[in-house]
């Protein structure tokens, strides 16, 4: 019996010799010891993955949180621009140049006074949308007269009367001499206006066509007007 125990172990020995020489010959030929392979062969893992630590986990989140767009999120500026890279305002225009008033941009009112006596006042209001100057002074025409009374010269302001939108200007007409002195007197009933250009030699646009009291207004060779004035009292001083 211990003689066959005996040749077991000898068998066993001798195959384990035999495993030996067979990983020794797979030894790489560059002495850098058994091919990867074997080892793997040899060497059974066990697949593993590892669980991440509380402080990587947040890390990654926190991580996440951060690099992630957030929707609707804008720039944080208060100007939109267009397509075009513009801002979306635009500009404010350019204020209109100013033009000279005359009919088709004013109203005309003519009104008789009590105080100067033989005096009538005449309005212009600007009615259009752009400033308006009103240069020299009325060319008027009462009825059928064939020539417009000449200006007071001393009346002339020191500049020329501009009108903003809905403002007026103002000029007076001596209709008739105070003391009678006047000659070829006579009562007339339809006035015409013209308004002279920045020269103040020309007339230019349309005229005006006010209206005058039904009785008519009495004139005489002392007809004259003023310049035009930028207020109603140095209007009514001459």
């Amino acid at each position: 019996m211990s003689s066959l125990r005996t040749s077991r172990i000898r068998l066993a020995g001798a195959a384990t010799t035999v495993v030996l020489a067979a990983l020794s010959l797979t030894a790489c030929t560059d002495g850098t010891g058994v091919h990867a392979e074997s080892v793997a062969a040899a060497t059974p893992t066990t697949a593993h993955t590892a669980s991440p630590t509380p402080s990587s986990a947040a890390g990654a989140a926190t991580s996440a949180a951060t690099s992630a767009p957030t929707a609707g999120a804008g720039t944080g500026t208060g100007t939109q621009k267009s397509a075009g890279g513009t801002t979306g305002s635009k500009a404010a225009a350019p204020a209109a140049k100013p033009v000279t008033c005359e009919g088709s941009n004013t109203k005309t009112v003519a009104a008789p006074l009590n105080r100067p006596v033989n005096h009538m006042l005449l309005t212009v209001t600007n009615t259009g949308s752009r400033t308006c100057y009103l240069h020299s002074y009325p060319a008027v025409r009462f009825g059928e007269a064939q020539s417009v009374p000449p200006v007071i010269e001393d009346s002339k302001p020191q500049a020329v009367v501009t009108l903003a939108p809905g403002e007026s200007g103002y000029a007076s007409v001596n209709l008739s001499a105070t003391d009678g002195s006047g000659a070829h007197g006579h009562t007339v009933n339809s006035l015409y206006v013209y308004f002279h250009g920045s020269s103040g030699n020309e007339s230019v646009g349309t005229g005006a066509h006010p209206a005058l009291p039904a009785k008519g207004v009495y004139v005489d060779d002392s007809l004259k007007v003023t310049y035009w004035q930028q207020s109603m009292d140095d209007a009514v001083n001459w």
